[in-house]
This record gives structure tokens, sequence and C-alpha cells, in this order.
């Protein structure tokens, strides 16, 4: 149920309030050039900068504008287990398929205390849920040995991997026993996981270039590598650009030039330099 190319979706603002509008366009968009699942409201979502009120409101309109036409993964982590239950509840309640759940940023647990927190979400809920291991922003690095605990527990799926470490799925497939989904979060290197176990990407490219991130992710399914390798050939210099400086605000500048939305996110993310501008402009006219 959970493959291929899943698009981190950005949130839409205007005038700093979240443009429901623009949101039901970029879902459209997505459901009309091949995106296989959506994740709304994680760290490409601005997350952190939602009121309780905008997240909510941000899953009810993705889960009913996609009417189960592919899976949505709403993102649900926090660092007080209390919110990220009731945001885990919220996402059953309107019809998300799972939860995305990061873990660890500020209260920076030991591995023990990972498991905890991840313990407690599986005994409060149903809903299927991915954890999401990234070691950049959250500080901490769920190890394998966790991973295949976690993996023990009902209700957790798989993982969307941001570790950069290519051998991970590796080496979380040696310990895990049964099914068990592996994505990676990492555009540049999707190609790479999927040749070493993986299943798919939660990418932010595919904001702006679905198709063929979807192309991409189909050929490594069918174990067509040549193919997908040209595929990345073409998109890493988008890849690249989008993350020159803090994101989402690369790609968000990449989707106003498309008109699917605003280019606006919200403070502590700013203003794009005009070289990175330009860099977005050229990386996006080499690709079409």
């Amino acid at each position: 149920m959970y493959h291929g190319s899943i698009v981190a979706l950005i949130t839409p603002f205007s005038n700093n309030s979240l443009d429901e509008g623009a949101l039901v366009r970029l879902i459209r968009f997505h459901l009309d050039n091949g995106s296989n699942g959506i994740v709304p409201v994680g760290t490409t979502g601005e997350a952190p900068t939602l009121s309780r009120r905008e997240h909510e409101r941000v899953i009810e309109i993705v889960v009913h504008e996609v009417g189960g036409q592919i899976p949505v993964i709403a993102g649900c982590g926090s660092y007080d287990p209390a919110e990220a239950v009731s945001y885990t509840n919220h996402a059953a309640l309107v019809g998300a398929d799972a939860a995305l759940h990061v873990m660890g940023y500020y209260n920076r647990p030991n591995q023990e205390g990972i498991f905890q927190h991840f313990r407690l979400l599986n005994e409060t809920t149903k809903l299927p849920m991915f954890v999401y291991n990234i070691p950049p922003r959250a500080i901490i690095d769920i190890q394998p040995e966790t991973m295949a605990r976690l993996a023990g527990l009902k209700n957790i799926v798989g993982v969307k991997d941001s570790t950069g470490d290519l051998s991970r799925p590796l080496k979380e497939k040696l310990l895990i026993k049964g099914d068990f989904c592996f994505l990676t979060g990492e555009d540049q290197t999707a190609v790479a996981y999927n040749a070493q176990g993986g299943q798919g990407c939660i990418s932010v490219t595919a904001n702006i270039a679905p198709r063929l991130c979807a192309q991409l992710q189909k050929a490594c399914a069918n174990q067509e590598f040549h193919w997908a390798l040209d595929i990345q050939k073409k998109l890493m210099p988008l890849h690249q650009v989008l993350f020159l400086e803090p994101s989402p605000a690369g790609i968000k500048y990449a989707c106003s030039l498309y008109g699917l939305s605003e280019f606006h996110c919200r403070v502590p993310i700013v203003e794009l330099t005009d070289s990175t501008k330009r860099a977005i402009r050229t990386a996006m006219d080499n690709i079409w």
C-alpha cells in the first residue's frame, strides 16, 4: 500500500493564513500526475508553525480531496507524547491511512526513551504509523536495533529514513522479521536506497515534478535501474538547488513559478536570495 513517490506536501499560505484553495489545487495536481501518496503537515509542510486548528484542517482537506485514491500519511509527530497521541487520534478520526511520527528533537531521549515514546503511541491508536528518522533535524539517531524493536510493535509499519546512510535498509532488514516498509526521505539518494531494499521516497521534489518522481519510482520497482538513473540525472540539479537554503523555501518558490501556490513561508524560514531563485529557475527550465 505504501510505495513509490509519496509527496511531502507543502502547506500553502496567503497573507500568512492557510490557503485552502491552493491546497485543493495541489492535491488535484498530484492525483492527476501520478503521485502514489501524500504526506501533509510534515517538515516540508511547516508543521511546527501551524496552529492546532490549521494542522487538523490541512489533514481534513487532504483526506477529503484524495477520497481514498492514494494513501494519506498524516504528519502527527511531536516531542510531547500527549500531543502526538492527540494528532494521531484526529488523523484516524478523519480518515487518514497512516501517521508519520518524528521523534526526539529538544528532548533528546536515549534509545530506550525512543522505544517507550512509540510504545505509548502504539497502545493508544490502531492507526498504522511510520517512524521518521531524521538525525540532522531531530539530533538523535534511531539505531537499527531500536528500529527492529519498534517494528515488533503492532501498529508500526515502516520508516521514513532521512539518515543519509545507505546501509540502513540492509542493516534493518537483517534485524526485522516480517513485513516492514522502507521509504527514504532523501530525494538525492532515492535510487540507491531502493537498490538497497527500499520501496519508495517521501519526496520534496515531487511537489513540483510529481510525474518524473513517480516514473523514477516505477522504474526502481520494475528493477529497471538504468532507466531510474537516467531520470535521476535529470532531476539531480533540481534536488540540489531546492536545498541551497533552508527548506521549504526552495520548493515553495518552485511551486509559485508554476502558479500552484504563493511563495510564502512562515518565519523563521525567510525569503530566498536572488541567486538561489535564479538557480531554481534554471534547474526547472532544464528539466522540461
